[in-house]
């Protein structure tokens, strides 16, 4: 766990793959040339968010399966993929074959519960049974267990010249060992009891803690996640920010990632909505006042790994700027290395 002098062991970033729904084209491929660039600059991972019925990325698999071939190394995550959107059966087969084909590198993010604007198009994703769909974590239970080569079918045979075999093909060992999911206090508690990693954000819930800031509640489901992991000195944890260092920045840049963290401040003061959830500061700076403010951060000092966040609207020349900026500069004074 990262304090001052001990490093961090994996550093990434996660985005939306944002694209013009007029032209998907070029945004889509700016996605996997970032993707590319990462792989250039040592980055250990890129995460891949997943936007329904919005321009960005909604089939995250498949953004996955077309950087494989064209990366070697890096580590290619979801954060995360809603599962009330998919049938875990067929995911399954889907993550296996990208893991293949990728040499074991996917990371599979996933969340559970009602999915975002559901009643609008719950027609269409579930014509017949939108009103008795399970959403709840046994949705994640199916999709470890098809990914572990569990049973699936009943049948295991040969049938005139096709054979059948009773689990989801193909299989990709170590992959269910490679499945995040992320939530609040007793989210934390059962992905520890599931031996899954865990993956935190920018947003965490208030549900269980008479805290009210957010790296204090961060740090504390972090705690009780691997108080509850049966193997906690393998157990990973992810930190996912806002973190825009501005070390290579022009001014005009700094100007505009300062606005966007004022415009973002209020909702960092008190718990927002029905359940309450609090939200980070963004982080904007030169990367040693970054590194400071993290080396205090209770979140950053109880996790392995890093998966900064990139903001929503910003253009491709500030994607550039901070993700270069991040594995040249701030990666450096976490103690982070990149990888030749």
């Amino acid at each position: 766990m990262p304090r001052r002098g001990e490093p961090l062991r994996k550093l990434g970033f996660l985005t939306i793959g944002r694209f013009d729904d007029a032209n998907p084209g070029p945004g889509i491929e700016e996605t996997l040339e970032v993707i590319e660039r990462a792989e250039a600059l040592g980055f250990d991972s890129v995460w891949l968010r997943d936007r329904h019925l919005q321009p960005g990325i909604s089939s995250p698999v498949a953004i996955m399966a077309a950087a494989s071939q064209r990366t070697s190394r890096i580590e290619l995550g979801t954060a995360v993929i809603p599962l009330g959107l998919e049938n875990p059966f067929r995911l399954a087969e889907d993550l296996a074959t990208v893991d293949v084909l990728s040499g074991g590198r996917v990371n599979p993010g996933v969340s559970v519960g009602t999915p975002m604007m559901y009643d609008h198009y719950k027609t269409a994703l579930y014509p017949d049974t939108h009103d008795v769909e399970d959403f709840s974590k046994e949705r994640v239970l199916r999709l470890l267990r098809a990914l572990r080569g569990e049973p699936v079918s009943d049948f295991e045979g040969v049938v005139g010249i096709e054979r059948f075999t009773r689990r989801v093909q193909p299989h990709s060992p170590g992959l269910a060992d490679r499945v995040w999911y992320g939530g609040g206090l007793e989210s934390a508690k059962w992905a520890g009891d599931q031996g899954v990693n865990y993956l935190t954000s920018s947003v965490v819930s208030t549900e269980g803690t008479e805290s009210r800031d957010f790296a204090t509640i961060q740090g504390e489901q972090i705690d009780a996640y691997r108080a509850h992991h049966p193997r906690p000195e393998s157990a990973r944890v992810s930190q996912g920010l806002v973190i825009i260092p501005t070390d290579s920045a022009t001014d005009d840049q700094i100007r505009r990632y300062r606005e966007y963290a004022a415009s973002r401040f209020d909702r960092t003061t008190s718990p927002q909505g029905p359940r309450r959830m609090l939200f980070s500061p963004d982080y904007v700076g030169t990367s040693d006042e970054l590194a400071d403010q993290l080396f205090e951060h209770a979140g950053f000092q109880r996790a392995d790994e890093m998966a900064v966040a990139l903001p929503f609207s910003f253009e491709e020349a500030d994607y550039r700027q901070i993700v270069t900026d991040l594995a040249e500069r701030l990666g450096p004074r976490l103690g982070w290395t990149p990888t030749a």
